[in-house]
C-alpha cells in the first residue's frame, strides 16, 4: 500500500493555495504528504496508526528536501485529536473504505484498507475539530462510499465545494470521487477526469 492511484490522484488534485498548516490523516508511507510538501510551502503534520508505515514515512521525509516542514506522528487520529491544539487550513485523507469485507491475514494491510480503525464518522469528527473556520477537507472514495460520506458530512456541518469524478475510460462508470469540503457553503464545482482515452 505504499504508492497507489488513489493517493497519487488526491495528492495532485488537492488545492494547496493559501494553506500554511496541513494535516494528512492516515499518511501510510508519506506519499500524499510529500506531494503536498513539494507543491506548497506549508508545514505538514502526518498521522499514521501503523508503526512500520510511520517509520517508513519518517525515513522518506528525512530523505526529502522538505524534512524541515514535515512531522510524522505514530498515532490514531482519534488520539491525535484529543491532544492537538492546532487548527489546520487543509486536511487530506485517502481513508480506508472496506466495511464488513473479508480481511487479509496481514494486519497492516487490513488497517490500511478497512474502516475498523478509521470510520467516516471518526474522520468527520476529527476534521470538524481540527479545521480552521476557513479550512478545507479533501478525500477520495469509491462512488458508494463517497455518496455516504457526502451525506454524513452535511450532518457534521461540512459542505462539499469541489468534486472530481474519475473514470478509467470514457465508457466506464465513475470509479472514484474526490471531494473538497469546508464549514462554509460555497457554489459546487464539478469536473470529470478520464484517465485513459480510447486509441483509434
Amino acid at each position: 500500500m505504499k504508492v497507489g492511484t488513489d493517493g497519487t490522484l488526491l495528492g495532485a488534485w488537492v488545492d494547496v493555495s493559501g494553506a500554511e498548516k496541513i494535516l494528512d490523516i492516515g499518511t501510510g508511507t508519506g506519499l500524499i504528504t510529500l506531494m503536498l510538501a513539494q507543491r506548497s510551502s506549508a508545514n505538514i503534520d502526518a498521522v499514521e496508526i501503523d508503526i512500520n508505515s510511520s517509520i517508513q514515512a519518517r525515513e522518506n521525509v528525512e530523505l526529502s528536501p522538505w524534512s524541515d516542514r514535515v512531522k510524522v506522528e505514530n498515532s490514531s487520529i482519534q488520539k491525535y485529536t484529543e491532544f492537538c491544539q492546532k487548527r489546520y487550513d487543509l486536511i487530506v485523507s485517502n481513508p480506508p473504505f472496506f466495511e464488513n469485507a473479508l480481511k487479509t491475514a496481514n494486519r497492516a494491510r487490513t488497517v490500511a484498507r478497512h474502516t475498523d480503525f478509521l470510520s467516516q464518522d471518526d474522520l468527520l469528527q476529527a476534521a470538524v475539530k481540527l479545521l480552521s473556520e476557513t479550512g478545507r477537507l479533501a478525500v477520495i472514495y469509491p462512488v458508494e462510499q463517497a455518496e455516504n460520506f457526502h451525506g454524513k458530512a452535511e450532518y457534521f456541518g461540512l459542505f462539499c465545494q469541489r468534486i472530481l469524478y474519475v473514470k478509467s475510460m470514457p465508457e466506464i462508470p465513475t470509479k472514484r470521487i474526490l471531494m473538497e469540503l469546508s464549514k462554509n457553503k460555497l457554489p459546487l464545482q464539478e469536473n470529470t477526469l478520464t484517465i485513459e482515452a480510447k486509441q483509434y
